[in-house]
């Protein structure tokens, strides 16, 4: 029997009796790719993504190691999950449209403390305020950035158009624009995505946030 059978023997004797589908995870391989992953990243901090890692407990295992701070989410629902199960960090990957998420994340302090979202147009910003629903709880946001190639003086043009520059405005503090350079993607790319600071706004109104340098885990976000 060759090692890579004797491997599938033993597996299927330990979840002989747990019903499909099930998952095996050799936590020493973990381990050592999450170690991996901090030399790589050279010191910088590591936001893990949770849509690869589809499991609390293994966000909770990596995320106490050193060089790991924070998650990047997939959608509002799970962001607000995550800070309800504990997590203080969750940065939401994607811009969203989820009118009771954001009432819920106004309404709730702690929500609003843990979870910041992700916006590329300044309508956005009036879609968030439309859905506070009475919510006066700051609701803190992360610009996604245009990192895109250009080519032939800027004729030719690799990537998502440009958040329009005329962001902040009464209500709301905008910070400062950047992001790591893009490759050559046909889809958009997220150029601070799990790389920002958190932002403070006034009057209970959605607040930019400011990047810093990160490195993210767990693949790149379509």
């Amino acid at each position: 029997m060759t090692a890579r059978a004797a491997d599938r023997a033993r597996y299927d004797r330990a979840t002989a009796q747990l019903d499909a589908p099930v998952a095996i995870l050799d936590l020493d391989a973990f381990d050592a790719n999450a170690d991996d992953l901090v030399r790589r990243a050279g010191g910088k901090p590591i936001r893990v993504a949770s849509k690869s890692v589809r499991c609390r407990a293994l966000l909770e295992r990596v995320l106490a190691r050193e060089g790991f701070a924070g998650i990047m989410s997939f959608t509002l629902a799970e962001s607000l999950w995550l800070a309800r199960s504990g997590f203080d960090d969750v940065l939401l990957a994607y811009p969203s449209a989820d009118r009771a998420g954001y009432a819920e994340l106004a309404a709730d302090p702690k929500l609003a403390a843990a979870v910041t979202v992700m916006i590329d147009d300044p309508a956005q910003l009036d879609l968030i305020d439309a859905a506070r629903d009475g919510g006066g709880e700051v609701v803190r946001v992360c610009l996604e950035l245009d990192t895109a190639l250009k080519l032939l003086g800027g004729r030719v043009r690799i990537g998502a158009p440009p958040l329009p520059a005329a962001l902040p405005r009464p209500g709301r503090r905008g910070g400062p624009r950047g992001g790591p350079p893009a490759g050559v993607r046909g889809r958009r790319d997220h150029g601070v995505r799990g790389a920002c600071r958190r932002g403070r706004g006034r009057g209970g109104r959605a607040a930019a946030a400011v990047p810093r340098g990160a490195a993210d885990a767990g693949g790149r976000a379509p």
